[in-house]
């Protein structure tokens, strides 16, 4: 694999527990080990799975730590001792993993990255739905708000992602064998979040963002993707809040950022002191997924948005509804009309807050 600097990241993406990736990682590291290739398993979770089980004999594993929070032991990833034992590959599993508190690092993906930096090459394993762009989508699909997730310029960087793929009927069809999880478990899973419906949704979703990862590192598609008509290179502008609602309008908007290759940039116009909290919330939410958050203050919000827009050549901006108004201001224009109607050589689209 790497010879020299970073390591390089390969990941093992599915569309839900079962389909085999951690198999399929398993194998490849077996082929590796016979090559010659010094490799490891950092973490691996077996999920009583005895075939996968099986696959980890003749690999050597780094022991956990182990961390007691709230009185009760938990084990983790070590990092430090995958760091001094230093192989050239590392094997961990479930990449999306939230540690528990009391650890060096929050996200595994985290501990994964110092790996990386140290010259490791790392094989991982995700599901599509901890993609955090995607999290609105999968909840509005299944009905599932999925609480662990992984920012997308996290995945973006990752040298090569193999899509995992097993048809919906055959990935029941192993859980009602109880190959996935024991019987119990494995009914109450086809019943709820294993229906053949959430399991379709889930399967798009993955092959979906694994052809747009082809294309973008291809570079395949003719003409400069993410280009204006006018020959400007799209920029997006996200208009944040202090509502619920802007989290959404957050992951929509970096996803069709990353669609078109494109600039995002986040915006919030204080009036008020009112709600900086929440916002701040906001703010941090989309630098943490690299879109460049700014806060301004100003008395006239539309004005301040279409000027920040123009002065950044911002050629999309996003927008939530506003808010409902007391009848005796029913018919003075709401925030995103004033925007609108200044900004009007600017595509402004405006995400509806979609509930289950």
């Amino acid at each position: 694999m790497s010879s020299a600097g970073r390591g390089r990241l390969r990941i093992y993406l599915g569309y839900a527990a079962g389909v085999g990736k951690t198999y399929r990682m398993l194998e490849e590291a077996l082929a590796m080990r016979q090559k010659g290739i010094d490799i490891v398993i950092a973490y691996f979770e077996p999920h009583g799975r005895q075939e996968t089980i099986a696959k980890t004999e003749g690999l050597e594993t780094i022991p956990r730590q182990t961390l007691v929070y709230a009185g009760t032991p938990f084990e983790e990833m070590d990092a430090d001792a995958v760091l001094q034992r230093k192989p050239a590959v590392a094997l961990v599993d479930e990449f999306a993993h939230t540690n528990v508190p009391g650890s060096k690092r929050l996200k595994r993906w985290q501990d994964v990255h110092v790996l990386l930096e140290a010259g490791i090459d790392v094989l991982t394993t995700m599901n599509v739905q901890h993609l955090e762009s995607l999290n609105d989508q999968v909840w509005h699909s299944t009905g599932v708000r999925v609480r662990e997730t992984v920012p997308d310029w996290v995945v973006d960087e990752a040298d090569e992602v193999v899509l995992i793929d097993l048809t919906p009927r055959a990935l029941r069809n192993r859980l009602e064998r109880g190959v996935v999880y024991p019987q119990e478990k494995a009914q109450r899973a086809l019943v709820n979040f294993f229906t053949e419906g959430n399991l379709t949704a889930l399967r798009e979703m993955a092959m979906r963002h694994t052809a747009h990862e082809v294309e973008e590192k291809l570079d395949a598609a003719p003409g400069p993707v993410g280009s204006h008509p006018d020959g400007r290179k799209e920029r997006i502008l996200i208009c944040l809040t202090g509502s619920p609602s802007s989290a959404v309008l957050i992951r929509r908007g970096k996803r069709v950022a990353d669609y078109l290759q494109a600039d995002c940039l986040a915006i919030h116009v204080s009036s008020t002191p009112q709600g900086r909290e929440a916002v701040e919330r906001h703010m941090s939410f989309a630098r943490n997924l690299r879109i460049a958050a700014h806060l301004l203050e100003g008395s006239d919000v539309a004005r301040a948005i279409a000027d920040f827009a123009r002065a950044q050549r911002v050629t999309q901006i996003f927008m939530g509804r506003s808010m409902p108004r007391p009848w005796w201001q029913r018919f003075s224009e709401t925030i995103v009309h004033q925007v609108v109607r200044q900004t009007r050589d600017i595509q402004v689209t405006i995400v509806a807050e979609r509930r289950r």
